[in-house]
């Protein structure tokens, strides 16, 4: 039913397809059996069990032999597409016909734990353990219906709600919140709007695509749209997650080969303006026997969590990670046990606190698939929790995603549904949340969305941060710890901000600001004033030097020309003059705060270089566009004094532009490097 839990083979041969157009008419049970066979072979579950009941039905009861084998086949198929109910009958059929596989009484009581039916699932936990003793999952089992009822007695803090308007009549799962505001929710679905008009023979329905749901101005969720771009395709495409910055998507393609089998993959796709390009299959291993799905990025973007039956594994499938850098895939790595066990662990989900969230048949748990969080101490070791009711239920739940560093958001759940079909709820559990957030955005210009934020607190934490869209970032941060942040980005200067976090017992968000140097262009230092005609400077003018001073701290190999302008009234020679004494006030206000003096050039320029609006001030400024040049003969020709006095005040101004970054750091070298031969000789 879902992505690569069911959709493990799709490969329809020439052979195969001519089997089944000879085997379509006149067909007695046998060949109903064949062409269920054929179905099965090729992962088409829901028509395979279409054949299988025929032929069910088309056998005797005293074919007792035969009747047992085809319950078996039907019931395996249901399970696979999630028909709990007919899974279980034709399970207790095989059972009543004595088919021989003592797997049958493990598989019926996985169906009743589906079910609810806990008590008549322990009996059939039993008789399998009695014959397979080591079997964990009937131990598991066992454990998980007996605790089950407790925990639905006595639930956990989490809300659970409903959203109807994020769901069809057909199935829709495993959402993500996207956008830099959380304010676009991708979701898979197979509702009549899917791209193509083919029927799985999997499912039963068509194949799934990616849909998105964006909150309207009145922060309600609008009906879901199909996915803009060239993502969605004629087979199956879903389960996606994006990386930090949301420019990479990475989702599950299950396609099919009339050459070739193929099994479950993960893609990647970026976005271009509103819309995503064309995915590109991201090759993992070389195994090409194995599927691999349910991609999701850790917050810094360094490993791509995601789930596979390839070898090495526990048993069925287990969750995997990938190192991914700018190179590609690099080490491949089994979570292993306790995440891990001889059943299904699947659809990871993580927070920005390091928590890992994934859904489990294998673990105890209420029936299905149960959601659980895993945290990791200090030495590596993995601690797995159960998240209990109302999260979980007797059926399938999965697929988390989260309001960003908030535990809140939405999953997927089939409870309560009669066909197993998915649906899209909402939840939230309340709990004290510290979080910082900040923006990195152009000294005087717009955001930065290549920026990189390095957070390092004196508890040992040390995170490099991707900046979404907007610039912004978000981050969970501890009581009692202190902080610094170094926002980066390539062409401008650092910026450091510090935080303390206090001890709180209500959810508080600090905000932290990172305006960023460029070093190819001019740099306004905003604020700073002088005497009427004079070069000292008032003493409204500190907080803006003490501001480049630090920064010029934080950048010890920068030097900079420190520059100031007038506007065009007045003498040339006089303004020139003037402005040079200005600039020179200014570099002695900083080498008495600590900054060296070779590392500093005074220049005045008066009037010789009037101001070229940008973006920025083109946007506070209405009358102005990006590019004016603030001239003489531009300023004339403004219709009010009102504007060309504000084009005056433009044009006086102080500003900064980086000469080198490189200060210090070759006599930096030759030290070491002369300190180094006085080693060797001695």
């Amino acid at each position: 039913m879902r992505l690569a839990r069911r959709h493990t083979r799709f490969l329809l041969s020439g052979l195969m397809a001519a089997a089944l157009l000879v085997l379509m008419s006149g067909c007695n049970a046998e060949q109903h059996v064949k062409r269920g066979d054929m179905y099965y072979a090729i992962g088409e579950y829901f028509d395979a069990a279409a054949e299988y009941k025929k032929a069910y039905t088309l056998t005797k009861s005293t074919e007792r032999d035969k009747r047992g084998e085809r319950a078996w086949k039907m019931a395996e198929c249901y399970r696979r597409i999630g028909y709990s109910a007919k899974a279980a009958g034709a399970y207790q059929n095989a059972l009543r016909y004595r088919y021989p596989d003592s797997l049958v009484y493990l598989r019926l009581a996985q169906q009743q734990h589906r079910l609810g039916d806990y008590k008549n699932a322990v009996k059939n936990y039993q008789a399998y353990a009695e014959l397979d003793p080591l079997s964990q999952l009937a131990r598991n089992g066992i454990q998980g219906c007996r605790l089950a009822p407790q925990w639905k007695a006595r639930p956990t803090l989490y809300t659970i709600q409903k959203q109807p308007v994020l769901s069809s009549r057909r199935q829709d799962f495993c959402p993500a919140l996207g956008g830099d505001s959380w304010d676009q929710l991708y979701l898979t679905s197979t509702r009549p709007q899917a791209t193509g008009n083919e029927v799985s023979g999997i499912t039963g329905t068509k194949f799934a695509d990616i849909f998105v749901s964006r909150k309207d101005d009145k922060d309600k969720w609008t009906q879901p749209e199909l996915l803009e771009g060239d993502v969605n395709s004629e087979y199956d495409d879903g389960a996606c997650s994006f990386s930090p910055d949301g420019k990479t998507m990475y989702f599950t393609r299950c396609t099919y080969d009339a050459e070739y089998p193929r099994f479950a993959q993960i893609y990647t796709a970026t976005r271009s303006d509103a819309s995503w390009g064309s995915p590109q299959e991201l090759r993992i291993t070389a195994d090409t026997l194995s599927s691999c799905a349910h991609p999701a990025l850790s917050p810094d973007g360094r490993w791509l969590y995601f789930t596979s039956d390839m070898p090495g594994g526990l048993g069925g499938f287990d969750l995997w990670r990938a190192e991914i850098d700018s190179y590609g895939v690099g080490i491949v790595e089994n979570l292993g046990a306790p995440v891990n066990t001889e059943g299904d662990e699947m659809y990871p989900a993580l927070r920005p606190n390091g928590e890992l969230y994934f859904s489990s048949d294998g673990h105890p748990g209420m029936g299905g698939l149960d959601l659980f969080v895993a945290v990791q101490d200090s030495l590596g070791a993995w601690t797995v929790k159960n998240l209990k009711s109302p999260m979980n239920s007797p059926g399938d739940d999965f697929g988390m995603t989260f309001e960003g560093p908030r535990n809140q958001g939405f999953f997927s759940t089939n409870r309560g549904d009669g066909r197993g079909w998915d649906k899209v709820w909402s939840f939230h559990c309340p709990e004290v949340v510290q979080t910082v957030k900040g923006w990195v955005y152009e000294k005087d210009g717009y955001e930065l969305p290549e920026a990189l934020v390095y957070m390092v607190g004196n508890d040992g934490t040390n995170l490099r941060l991707s900046v979404r869209g907007d610039g912004s970032f978000e981050q969970e941060v501890k009581p009692h710890v202190d902080y610094v942040f170094l926002g980066t980005c390539k062409g401008f200067l650092n910026h450091k901000e510090e935080l303390s976090v206090d001890t709180s017992s209500v959810s508080r968000q600090y905000v932290l600001q990172f305006p960023l140097a460029n070093i190819n262009a001019p740099v306004l230092v905003r604020n700073v004033f002088y005497e009427f005609d004079s070069a000292e400077l008032t003493a409204s003018s500190t907080q803006a030097l003490d501001s480049l001073v630090t920064l010029l701290k934080e950048n010890p190999n920068v030097t900079i020309e420190l520059s100031s302008h007038c506007d065009f009234r007045g003498a040339d020679d006089y303004n020139e003059r003037l402005s040079q004494r200005r600039a020179e006030s200014v570099v002695r206000y900083l080498i008495a705060h600590g900054i060296v003096s070779d590392r500093l050039t005074p220049k005045g320029y008066g009037e010789s270089r009037p101001k070229v609006v940008t973006r920025k001030m083109a946007e506070r400024t209405p009358f102005l566009h990006e590019g004016d040049t603030l001239t003489e003969k531009f300023i004339l020709a403004l219709d009010s004094e009102e504007k060309q006095e504000t084009c005056h005040a433009l044009n006086r101004r102080t500003e900064f532009r980086v000469l080198r970054t490189t200060y210090g750091l070759f006599d930096k070298r030759k030290k070491e490097e002369k300190e180094g031969n006085q080693a060797s000789e001695n």
